[in-house]
């Protein structure tokens, strides 16, 4: 299913009227639902469902997932330690990084998971923590992403030990007297289920060789559609699909393997929009185009910039228009060329106009599928605009703000002055 328009034109403008734009909403509705997708994920021996933070990080999010019964995957010490401060017991959280943490010691000692994520981080885990039990990340050798920007497997991506080298991080394991108990791997696999098959196959290979693994983890990359002419994954379907070969495993192995799934954007993708205001309009002539200048951009969705990311954009007038359509491009508020909400699609060098009614200055735009990567990984502070405010629409409808909008205080408040 396309971003859902889970606000009304009417909705938008109280929003904007109580809690200005640029406003990320979230609707606690549909965050709940795809939660319960996850948690149904069909499995032979049982699961762990872990949401991924980096995808949107707000303590309110985590807090509703955690009443839901996932767990949390954590890309960093930090993002642990943000957890932690949200609520979220330390045995639910797994840190899986690409830097060790500085506070590891700490962090494992309060029941913190870790995920080895190289054989130099398993060799630091062993020093610090003998005689204990450790989750390993695998390289598998096989990527899915749509670029190599967002590739997580493969002889292109950093993530994870090579899957060649499954015996150096036993011998590893073997010095230091560290159990290798969970294997976690991450393809990225989008919404095929034989693709999904393929890559669970190739996994559950790696985790033959390691057998003291009694967990495996699939990662995320649950494709979400987005935009109307994209499809989204079905995960009974999918989990379905792989019921045979965690089964076939167990016939062979002896084993009985707990799986783990770590989506992110697919639980919050479509849960989460931008509201954006429209401040001026302009255009470069007959031969040019038309532009709808808004008071948000990459400062709050960077997707589109970044990766030439489509997310589907609702105008809402303030007042009712017939007229007939054009198209028009949607930048941003930021002195930067490349501030453009529609980018052509997989390209942002590229132009991708979108048809509208015609806009005035004081419209709305619902800029849908913006709860994954978006207030979590924008420009941040670019041309010092604040961070937007965030809000959470209850099942009834109603706004609760979960995050203020930053102030130039707050913005400078680590800097310092030369008489400091």
């Amino acid at each position: 299913m396309a971003s859902p328009l889970f606000v009304s034109p009417e909705q938008a403008f109280t929003l904007r009227a109580n809690y200005g734009t640029p406003l990320y909403v979230y609707d606690e509705k549909t965050l709940s639902a795809q939660a319960d997708k996850v948690l149904a994920f069909p499995n032979a021996f049982g699961l762990t469902g872990r949401y991924a933070m980096k995808a949107l990080p707000a303590a309110a999010v985590l807090r509703l997932f955690h009443s839901k019964g996932l767990h949390i995957d954590a890309s960093s010490g930090f993002e642990a330690e943000r957890a932690l401060k949200a609520g979220i017991p330390a045995e639910n959280i797994m840190i899986t990084a690409q830097e060790i943490p500085v506070r590891l010691k700490e962090l494992v000692g309060r029941g913190c998971l870790f995920n080895a994520c190289s054989l130099h981080q398993l060799e630091i885990y062993g020093q610090l923590f003998p005689g204990t039990e450790v989750s390993i990340r695998i390289n598998p050798g096989l990527g899915s992403g749509h670029s190599n920007r967002t590739n997580v497997g493969g002889p292109s991506s950093s993530f994870g030990i090579w899957h060649e080298y499954t015996d150096k991080a036993l011998a590893i394991a073997a010095r230091h007297k560290v159990s290798i108990t969970m294997m976690h791997t991450h393809f990225g696999s989008g919404a095929d289920p034989e693709v999904w098959m393929h890559c669970a196959r190739l996994a559950l290979t790696i985790a033959a060789k390691l057998p003291e693994v009694s967990r495996l983890s699939l990662g995320g990359g649950f494709k979400v559609a987005r935009m109307e002419d994209e499809t989204g994954a079905d995960l009974h379907e999918i989990g379905t699909h792989l019921l045979p070969a965690f089964e076939t495993f167990e016939k062979e192995h002896g084993r009985r393997l707990h799986l783990e799934v770590e989506p992110g954007t697919f639980l919050v993708a479509n849960g989460g929009a931008l509201l954006v205001s429209v401040i001026d309009l302009v255009d470069t002539g007959e031969e040019g185009y038309r532009f709808i200048k808004t008071d948000g951009g990459m400062t709050e969705i960077l997707r589109p910039s970044l990766y030439g990311a489509q997310h589907p954009i609702t105008l809402m007038t303030s007042t009712g228009r017939k007229e007939e359509e054009n198209d028009y491009l949607v930048v941003g508020h930021c002195c930067e060329s490349g501030d453009i909400l529609t980018p052509e699609p997989g390209n942002p060098e590229g132009l991708g106009p979108r048809s509208f009614v015609r806009p005035e200055i004081g419209d709305i735009l619902f800029v849908g599928g913006a709860g994954a990567y978006c207030s979590g990984m924008p420009a941040k502070n670019y041309n010092s605009f604040p961070e937007a405010a965030e809000v959470m629409l209850s099942r009834s409808g109603e706004a609760r703000l979960i995050r203020r909008r930053q102030t130039v205080d707050q913005m400078i408040q680590n800097e310092v002055a030369d008489d400091e």
